[in-house]
């Protein structure tokens, strides 16, 4: 099939290293390795990409606009005209859209043409926005949510609370495809080093991620394995809060913070690592699919999460990892030393977990699945 691929998000570098251009690349790769043609739209396209997304076709969007956020917001609804514009040269036979604010241009011009699409929904994008950065044109945002959320043949949304905001924005058809891996990228584990146990986080450097509750409970455990490391792989908005917290707890020379880091990397990274953290806070409305947990099962780390959203489903407790309670760093730290003691746990939930993700979460299979369910949705539509 010919599929365009639409993501207008200015925050988010197709070729780039954080975790959503990770996810971007993933399916790229798994939809090319089908055998579909793919162009990719967006007005970030800077850089190169991997070798083997070299084949990927591009079309170039306009920049998205600067200025204040009101501004900014006008004209990335206005971008919208943009997107329609660009699909009207490409004839694709399906639409594959990475939701962002204020765009609903694509679905609504698949829609227009009897073209099939996807738009897939990582995040209630309106809420996140008004409550961790500053949301412009809010009744904008929520009827251009709705519009692309209605328009599409099939919502693809992460999680169950996604997928429930979802409907309630008006999707008709929503399935549910949580993260997922490239087993090519996370050969088998080497056997375990004899280092000092190192604890490691993936991820941007975001509030929403618990790095407070890390630290605290990476400096309990010192208490019990004073050689303990802390392996931070990631950058973001509260790296400078984070080297405060660990100079506070006397910490700092036992921690090592990356920065940014590209995806060929990661794997290297997380051999580093003999427990992987997600140590997300309480919270009523865990809506995240956190791509973290899934690499470090793939790389066969064992992981520790908190009980928090869907975490417990992808982690069961003592058989593919460990689970302890949220906003808690005590138990956070009790279920590291258990891991610092217990080399062969270690070896058993590392490798349990990565037969576990391996086993059922690839991005190949999302990729099926998605475009799949799409397709049968619009039996009459014939593709080349």
């Amino acid at each position: 099939m010919r599929i365009a691929y639409v993501t207008t998000d200015p925050g988010i570098p197709v070729w780039g290293a954080k975790g959503a251009s990770v996810h971007v690349q993933e399916m790229l790769r798994a939809v090319t390795a089908a055998g579909h043609s793919v162009t990719v739209l967006s007005p970030r396209l800077e850089g190169t990409p991997p070798a083997d997304l070299a084949q990927v076709a591009m079309l170039a969007l306009p920049p998205a606009p600067k200025g204040a956020p009101e501004a900014r917001a006008k004209g990335l609804l206005a971008a919208n005209a943009d997107v329609c514009a660009a699909l009207d040269t490409l004839s694709p036979d399906i639409v594959y859209e990475r939701h962002a604010l204020y765009a609903h241009g694509a679905t609504e011009w698949a829609r227009a043409q009897g073209v099939p699409s996807v738009l897939e929904v990582n995040a209630p994008l309106a809420a996140e926005a008004a409550a961790h950065r500053t949301l412009a044109l809010a009744a904008e945002a929520d009827s251009s949510a709705q519009r692309a959320m209605s328009a599409a043949t099939l919502v693809s949304a992460v999680s169950e609370p996604v997928a429930d905001h979802a409907r309630q924005m008006g999707a008709q058809y929503v399935t549910v495809e949580p993260n997922a891996v490239d087993p090519a990228r996370f050969p088998a584990p080497a056997p375990l080093a004899a280092d000092p146990f190192t604890v490691g986080f993936l991820g941007s450097l975001k509030p929403w991620h618990g790095m407070p509750l890390l630290i605290d409970a990476f400096a309990l455990l010192r208490a019990s394995v004073p050689d303990a490391r802390l392996l931070i792989v990631g950058d973001g908005p509260e790296r400078a809060d984070i080297e405060r917290r660990l100079a506070a707890a006397g910490c700092a020379d036992a921690a090592e913070i990356t920065g940014l880091v590209p995806a060929a990397e990661v794997p290297a990274h997380l051999a580093r690592m003999d427990a992987g953290c997600a140590p997300y806070g309480e919270s009523e409305a865990f809506y995240f699919s956190p791509l973290k947990v899934y690499e470090y099962m793939a790389a066969g780390v064992p992981v520790v999460v908190t009980r928090v959203g869907h975490l417990p489903g992808i982690v069961s407790e003592g058989l593919t990892g460990l689970v302890g309670p949220a906003g808690d760093p005590q138990a956070l730290a009790d279920r590291l030393a258990q891991l610092a003691a217990d080399a062969k746990l270690r070896r058993t939930l590392g490798a349990d977990g990565r037969d576990a993700v391996l086993g059922t979460r690839t991005w190949a299979g999302v990729a099926a699945r998605v475009l799949g369910r799409a397709m049968a949705a619009a039996p009459d539509r014939v593709v080349a």
